[in-house]
């Protein structure tokens, strides 16, 4: 587990920063408040921080406080490390959203046992976190967390001028799939067809199951060849090898269709419908292909 120390007395961190890296945690440091600030509004912040009290700038209590106003996921338990013992004292600093304190100058055991409750308290909210945004059949996103992921990156397309593509991807002939072989290998057909497309995507990008044998992908900052490139790749990923079921090996190809924005032209709903109009198109097309929504932002892209 990633642990964050702020603390401006630099022997107080090194001897922290020591005394954790032994107990096996990866530990990140700050000097201060702020630096510590923009440390925990990364993706990758740390789940756990310890925050001296008192320090220049922002001090562990103004920390704490913006955190919890922040109140986005996931959780980090915070730990204010403290010279200051009047009741009236920790009261306030729990009030600013610290999960637990510490004295200072600490000792071993007493940090040890708050370490690994704090530890408990991060796996519990990450657990509870990934039943609530992921679908249990496949681990992609669910509807709700997708829908969300697309619903942000559109208000900053809009805000940045940049692009935003969503891809709605069906898979064919699922129903016979279940009808003929069974929702076991209904099922596996879902979990792989989930892997496969994640392989074709790029780290930055998200997708998720939207419902039955539906996809959504988000392609952030993505122009139309670069989402008519993850399509097809996705297409090509899905297609390439049948996939392995208890009933045997199954063939699976895919039906999308693609939608691209650029500023603040549509919404996630306006971006979504439009990509099931051009998956129904595909579908009537002859399934197995990738067509283009109408009412995409297709500036010089040209498909021949």
């Amino acid at each position: 587990m990633r642990v964050l120390i702020a603390d401006d007395d630099p022997a107080a961190r090194l001897l922290l920063e020591g005394t954790l890296t032994e107990w096996g945690y990866e530990v990140v440091t700050a000097r201060d408040g702020s630096e510590a600030w923009d440390l925990l509004r990364r993706a990758d912040a740390p789940s756990l921080a310890i925050l001296d009290w008192m320090m220049p700038g922002l001090d562990g209590v103004d920390v704490c406080r913006k955190v919890r106003q922040e109140g986005e996921a996931p959780y980090v338990y915070l730990i204010l490390l403290t010279g200051k013992a009047r009741t009236e004292d920790v009261v306030r600093g729990m009030e600013s959203g610290a999960d637990d304190y510490v004295g200072k100058p600490f000792d071993e055991q007493e940090l040890k046992v708050r370490m690994r409750a704090g530890r408990r308290i991060v796996e519990l909210h990450d657990a509870l976190r990934i039943q609530a945004t992921r679908d249990a059949l496949t681990g992609a996103w669910n509807r709700r967390a997708i829908f969300d992921i697309l619903e942000r990156e559109a208000v900053r397309a809009g805000r940045e001028g940049t692009s935003v593509g969503v891809i709605m991807a069906d898979l064919d002939h699922f129903k016979r799939i279940n009808d003929t072989l069974g929702h076991q290998a209904g099922d596996a057909v879902l979990r792989e067809a989930s892997r496969r497309i994640e392989l074709a995507l790029r780290p930055y990008d998200a997708h998720g199951r939207y419902g039955g044998e539906e996809f959504l992908v988000v392609l952030p900052g993505c122009e139309m060849p670069c989402a008519w490139a993850a399509a097809e790749r996705i297409r090509h990923t899905l297609a390439e090898a049948h996939v392995a079921t208890p009933s045997g090996m199954t063939p699976v190809t895919a039906s999308m269709g693609m939608a691209i924005v650029h500023g603040a032209g549509r919404d996630a709903e306006g971006l979504i419908r439009l990509a099931d109009e051009a998956l129904y198109r595909a579908k009537r097309g002859g399934r197995n292909r990738v067509e283009v929504a109408l009412g995409s932002d297709l500036g010089a892209f040209s498909r021949s």
